[in-house]
Parts: structure tokens; sequence; C-alpha cells
């Protein structure tokens, strides 16, 4: 009688510990990425009412968040078999999210400047970005060919971004607004007539220019009178916490297996869906 009570009991037992682990297991299965951007930055990131496209649910909100950002995580998640969590968050906060661990990493437009190296360890890039010059079709700069002809210009442009630290000083003798805390908030300065010009990178440019036939794009690149920027300051590339090898030599594998090619055609299309070019 002892022995078949043992026998049973052995075998809940078992049982009991094979269902623990089947769970634990799935629960290891079931990791997260959690990715911060702004969800304010076309053709990068936005915030739109549903989930058209294939846009993603904003953590937190009723609201879905698309553009290339967003694109390029759904293909990191896919590839390491994680969920994704996007997580909305004003630029500034960006880094110090990804600081203290309250995201896994961010995906928003960063360039990978020494400053940023400073504070958080950046993958590979995952894109490419020319500076690029904005201004009215009106405008008494729409013919500028380089960066002196737009001597005594006002400016302004999106703050703690190489355009506003690095690129407006190198225009002669220009009348610099406050930085705009945003990338929508600096094109409405322009729009509004606020002031002459603002410079951006070349999705940004063209994601505004897509939407609103009255602005410019102008693009020195290839002459000897363009901005001055290293590479490293137009090299867009994830951000994650410092030390974090494991997630970054896993997110460097992704981009690995991706060309130039790849990313271009990926922010055409986020350009050709974003809302206001629509």
């Amino acid at each position: 009688m002892k022995s078949k009570a043992l026998k049973l009991f052995s075998m809940a037992l078992t049982g009991a510990l094979a269902l623990s682990m089947a769970v634990t297991a799935s629960a290891e299965e079931e990791k997260t990425l959690k990715v911060a951007m702004e969800c304010s930055y076309a053709p990068y990131n936005w915030t739109q009412p549903d989930d058209s496209n294939g846009a993603v649910p904003i953590s937190g909100s009723s609201d879905y968040a698309y553009g290339y950002d967003v694109m390029m995580a759904k293909h990191i998640a896919e590839e390491l078999g994680y969920n994704l969590e996007i997580v909305k968050l004003d630029w500034d906060s960006l880094v110090p999210a990804v600081q203290s661990g309250t995201v896994d990493c961010v995906i928003a437009g960063q360039s990978i400047t020494s400053e940023r190296l400073q504070s958080v360890d950046f993958t590979e890039p995952y894109y490419y970005a020319t500076i690029i010059t904005l201004v009215r079709q009106d405008s008494p700069y729409a013919e500028a060919a380089g960066v002196s002809d737009l001597a005594g210009a006002t400016c302004t442009s999106q703050q703690n971004t190489i355009w506003y630290d690095t690129c407006l000083p190198q225009i002669p003798d220009a009348n610099i607004l406050p930085a705009q805390e945003s990338a929508p908030a600096m094109t409405m300065v322009l729009k509004s007539g606020g002031c002459d010009l603002v410079v951006t990178d070349m999705p940004t440019g063209t994601a505004a220019c897509a939407s609103d036939p009255d602005l410019k794009l102008l693009d020195f690149a290839g002459t000897d009178d363009d901005f001055e920027v290293s590479e490293e300051e137009i090299n867009i590339g994830i951000s994650l916490q410092k030390g974090n090898t494991e997630l970054l030599d896993a997110i460097n594998g992704v981009l690995s297996e991706m060309t130039v090619e790849d990313f271009n055609t990926m922010m055409d299309e986020a350009i050709s869906v974003q809302p206001l070019s629509e």
C-alpha cells in the first residue's frame, strides 16, 4: 500500500515538476524588446490612431506608432524572436531611459556621437543620414548653392542635435534662434515665417517637403561648401545601456544581414505612408 501511495506521489511530483518547467520555458520564450522613441519625428517615427500599414500599439496609450524606426524595431524583434513594445518618450528622456534600464534600447534617429557614447553604447548604423537645409520656396535663400550663401540667415533646429550644435554655427553671421524641442516644432517655425531656414537630415527634410510643397530642400553634398560634419555624426544608430553586450551583439547580427539599399528602401516606404504625405 505504501509502495502504491509512494508511486502515485512520485508521479504527481514528476508531473508538477514537468508543468513547472514548461511554464518556466514558456516564460523564457516570451521575451519582449522594449524600444523607446518620440513617436513624433516623421519619417523616423510618428503617432497615428490605428494599426494601418502595420503600426504598433504605443505602451499605455490607445494610439499606434509607425515609421522607419518602428519598421526596423519590428524587423529586429521578429529576427530575434521577441515580442515588441513601443514606449513613447520626449527626445531628452531617451538616453536616461536607456541608462536606467527602463527600456532595452532607443531606435529614434540618434546620431552616433562621441558625446552620446559616453552615456550609452551604440549598434552599428541602421541608417546613414545626409545633412540638408530646408527653406520656403519664396525664401531669398531658396537658390543657395552652399553654406556661405546662407550668410545672415535667421535659423533654428532641434535641440541636442548636430544640426543645431554643429551645423548652424557654420553659417556666416547667422542669427541662431533658441533650439526647438522637436522636429515638428522646428518645421512649424519655418512654415510660419519665424525663421529663414532649418538644418536637418535628408529623411526629415524629404518628409517635410512631401507634406508641404511650399518647402524646398537644399542639398550641398558633394560641393566644397557643404556643412562640415564627421562620419560619426551622420551615422544613425540604436542606443543601449552600457555593458549590455548580449543585446548589442544580437541586434548587430540582424543589422549585418542588411544593406544600405535595404535601409533606403525601408525609408522610402516610411516616407510614402507618413500621415501628412497621403
